[in-house]
């Protein structure tokens, strides 16, 4: 089995639709809930046939492409020895001049493209002038979750667009308790990474069972510290405890993937032209 890596669910659409048929892979894995419109408009993928009725994420699942095979929520992270009083909101993250922030690209990077969302289910009509306010604090817009996370690490950033979960990985695998997820009364956008297959998969029989394993126990009591994410089906063993840092949201703010894909250039546009100003 070959594994071609690339940087987010944004890279590995853009990979596909310019290799079009053409394209050796069989599976995708790490697409996500807002791109699925965009990736079904390539006609590229295959229906599945795989058994979802034990999926547990917000909303259900009941799509014919996609498969869901982890799950989470953007969230901002900080260091609790150096900032003592952290952000309980996004309108917080966004006013409070004090904070230094990194996040990521919406164009080229997944959490980027979850702050879009987020912030515009936030705002709405009013994004742009967040996005400017926001955009006097930012110390940078990396192109890539990693490049945005090694600089927070290295002191560059009070703030980090990065995950909930992310806190459980510094506490399992190196027993460090001071990163933490900040709140946001308003709610969280969610990540649900999704798996699909190609139509001219060159193993379309192992893509097939492939696909199945992905909602095996087998599969996902490996997600949560594999891939520092949460399991979508409900596991007989317990996540370790670290996980019990993860903030549960007090609303998801999820917009239709109807409307991410049919206005997702747009708000790219708005959020270039308002932090650019």
């Amino acid at each position: 089995m070959n594994f071609v890596a690339l940087d987010s669910s944004v890279g590995i659409l853009s990979r596909v639709q310019l290799e079009g048929r053409s394209s050796q892979a069989d599976v995708l894995l790490g697409l996500d809930l807002n791109l699925m419109e965009a990736a079904k408009k390539s006609g590229l993928l295959l229906e599945h046939s795989v058994d979802t009725s034990n999926v547990t994420v917000p909303g259900g699942w009941s799509d014919k492409i996609f498969v869901p095979f982890d799950q989470g929520h953007f969230a901002f992270i900080y260091n609790s020895d150096t900032l003592q009083n952290p952000p309980t909101s996004l309108k917080d993250v966004v006013d409070n001049k004090n904070l230094r922030v990194i996040y990521q690209d919406p164009r080229t990077s997944t959490p980027g493209l979850g702050l879009l969302l987020w912030m515009k289910s936030v705002y709405g009509e009013d994004a742009a002038d967040a996005w400017a306010r926001l955009a006097g604090h930012t110390v940078t817009v990396t192109k890539s979750w990693s490049d945005a996370y090694s600089l927070f690490l290295k002191g560059e950033a009070d703030l980090v667009l990065s995950y909930t979960t992310s806190p459980a990985y510094h506490i399992v695998a190196e027993g460090e308790t001071k990163y933490r997820a900040a709140m946001a009364s308003e709610g969280l956008y969610p990540q649900i990474e999704v798996a699909a297959m190609m139509k001219n998969a060159p193993n379309s029989a192992l893509a097939q069972e492939f696909m199945h394993f992905i909602l095996q126990p087998g599969f996902q009591s490996t997600v949560a510290t594999g891939n520092w994410m949460l399991p979508v089906i409900e596991l007989d063993e317990t996540l370790p405890a670290a996980f019990d840092s993860a903030l549960k949201p007090s609303k998801n703010l999820v917009l239709s993937a109807k409307d991410v894909a049919e206005h997702r250039g747009a708000w790219v546009d708005e959020w270039l032209n308002a932090t650019t100003r």
